[in-house]
């Protein structure tokens, strides 16, 4: 299959209903980055798409049932994160959505039945979490 167009680490990688695989952001040696690809596994072929708003790497990518993707925390070396963006698939473009109450990266996040996503634990930089919150 074909490479990258960015080498990256500590990046998500998330299934859109249309097949493509939509990687986002990650670290290039010490620098974030807020790249994003789509990879077709069609024609193991990779393009550019979109760029988040913010470099993030630790982060959470979760496909809702609209289609849309949520990426949430994350960390840029320095800090966490408390942000959160949408991914458009159907426009290749990022909007940013509502903040999550707590800066966390190495959390999980996983879309319920009902559509909302739960976003529980991780690191907030200085501390461990035991929180929870909904999307």
């Amino acid at each position: 299959t074909g490479n990258m167009n960015v080498a990256r680490e500590e990046h998500t990688a998330t299934t859109l209903t249309n097949g493509s695989v939509l990687v986002t952001g990650g670290s290039n040696g010490n620098n974030p980055v807020n790249t994003a690809e789509l990879y077709n596994p069609s024609t193991g072929t990779w393009t550019t798409t979109g760029s988040m708003s913010t470099a993030r790497y630790f982060h959470t990518a979760s496909t809702l049932t609209n289609g849309l993707v949520l990426v949430a925390g994350g960390y840029n070396g320095a800090s966490a994160f408390n942000s959160a963006e949408l991914y458009n698939p159907s426009t290749g473009t990022w909007i940013t959505t509502v903040n999550m109450s707590t800066a966390r990266y190495y959390h999980t996040a996983s879309t319920l039945g009902n559509g909302k996503v739960l976003v529980a634990g991780g690191y907030s930089g200085s501390s461990y979490l035991n929180t929870a919150e909904l999307y």
